[in-house]
């Protein structure tokens, strides 16, 4: 079973479940997303992080600040913007696999199988927690058919691991139709409103037993 860290305390979530963070700008999706991680890697789960967004580089910092200074996670990073930037290097090394941009995402189904696989058969990490941050910046490179046909294979590959899928998006980037055709793929999700004294965002949950 996997947690929610401190988003959602009681909450159980099945092995191969597919949950959608979903919410406007400035609701703190990536920082839940990322705790959701954080909470695994302190427990000796794996993690894995797709970004869209922001370089590996980025992303290695902002995990490090989410977890304890005494975890020495087994993470992965599928760095999808770094090449297509032209910036730092890209070779491959333990942590990070590079695709060559949003849109190639034979490459970054590949990347993610090859973490998984060597997460599971290598290092005998069982229990992993993968993030995809961010669909908004997918949808913004591709139609909606090809990104719905792509989430459809990753996150069944995801079911098929046993793991924890972790999806972003920006809820209001994209009509409704849209998001009533991506929420089917998604077992399920965590909408953010932001509240109206601006506190802490409003969480609405749907498909998760606490």
């Amino acid at each position: 079973m996997y947690d929610l860290a401190d988003v959602l305390p009681d909450a159980e979530i099945e092995p191969g479940t597919n949950l959608l963070i979903a919410g406007p700008p400035l609701t703190g999706k990536r920082q839940i997303a990322f705790d959701i991680l954080a909470s695994g890697a302190d427990r000796g789960d794996g993690s894995i992080i797709v970004t869209t967004k922001d370089s590996a580089d980025k992303v290695l910092k902002s995990f490090a600040d989410s977890i304890s200074p005494s975890t020495d996670p087994d993470l992965g990073v599928v760095d999808c913007v770094t090449k297509q930037r032209g910036i730092g290097s890209v070779d491959d090394d333990p942590r990070v696999k590079y695709a060559s941009s949003p849109v190639d995402m034979t490459g970054i189904g590949i990347n993610l199988s090859e973490f998984l696989q060597d997460f599971y058969e290598e290092r005998g990490v069982t229990e992993n927690r993968v993030l995809l941050y961010s669909v908004s910046t997918l949808l913004m490179y591709s139609d909606l058919q090809t990104v719905f046909r792509f989430l459809h294979v990753f996150t069944g590959r995801i079911q098929s691991a046993d793991a924890m899928g972790v999806y972003v998006i920006d809820s209001t980037s994209h009509d409704a139709q849209t998001m009533n055709t991506l929420k089917q793929l998604f077992d399920a999700s965590l909408e953010l409103e932001k509240a109206d004294d601006g506190d802490k965002p409003q969480i609405r949950t749907a498909g998760l037993s606490t």
